[in-house]
């Protein structure tokens, strides 16, 4: 048995099952926040910051076409203390008054409510990649995008049977909601320069396992070109 070329099959026909079409596809950024891309947050990604120009590009042929674009932001808030903030997520827990912020600490990032988070710790979109009039913006306690928000009713209302995801990090918000939407049989379009994390071992972990059962994987130049041709048709 040709295992390699048994996959190759697969990757192809996932590939023409998973393109791009007008109508019914939307693009997801998750998470592309202040808390999470500003230097000196407590929970900064650096590689987040690079992915900004693909971004840029991916969501501006996306508005061109007239394809839907979805944007999370990861909230924690004190009046639901979920194991997002303690034990996984000190950093999302009120700063002490006085104490020092950072990795490891309490520094109120993307903290809102009672004590809502500001500056490098802020729960909102990054200002290169802000949201447009009319285009959803949802506020996740958890790390699966789908779970006690109106994202599924959206995609429903909108008639999307396919998703492309990009943000950050790729392995906790973007797989966590990849995996949900492809339980919940969307099309998922994983857009590979188009996410960062911490570890790029990690990164391309999470990029195996999701080509292997989940997700198409594609670049931002593949994605840009399949979008551009919606609206030359």
């Amino acid at each position: 048995m040709d295992i390699e070329a048994i996959q190759a099959a697969k990757r192809e026909a996932v590939r023409d099952s998973h393109r791009v079409t007008h109508g019914s596809s939307a693009l997801m950024v998750v998470d592309m926040q202040h808390g999470f891309l500003d230097p000196g947050a407590s929970l900064e990604v650096p590689a987040g910051r690079a992915i900004v120009p693909n971004l840029q590009r991916l969501l501006a042929s996306c508005r061109a076409a007239g394809l839907p674009v979805i944007f999370t932001e990861f909230v924690y808030s004190t009046t639901i203390p979920c194991l997002r903030g303690m034990p996984f997520g000190i950093e999302h827990l009120p700063l002490p008054e006085g104490a020092a912020t950072g990795y490891g600490k309490p520094s109120a990032n993307c903290l809102i409510g009672e004590q809502p988070g500001s500056g490098v710790e802020s729960s909102a979109t990054v200002s290169e990649l802000a949201p447009q009039e009319g285009e959803l913006v949802v506020q996740a306690h958890t790390y699966d995008k789908f779970y006690g928000t109106p994202v599924e009713l959206a995609l429903q209302s909108w008639g999307i049977d396919r998703l492309m995801v990009t943000g950050v990090t790729t392995d906790v918000c973007v797989n966590s909601t990849i995996l949900a939407a492809a339980n919940r049989n969307y099309r998922v379009i994983a857009v590979t320069d188009g996410m960062a994390t911490i570890h790029d071992h990690i990164h391309q972990a999470c990029l195996d396992i999701w080509a292997n059962k989940f997700a198409r994987l594609a670049t931002t130049a593949e994605l840009v070109d399949e979008v551009n041709a919606l609206c030359a048709v």
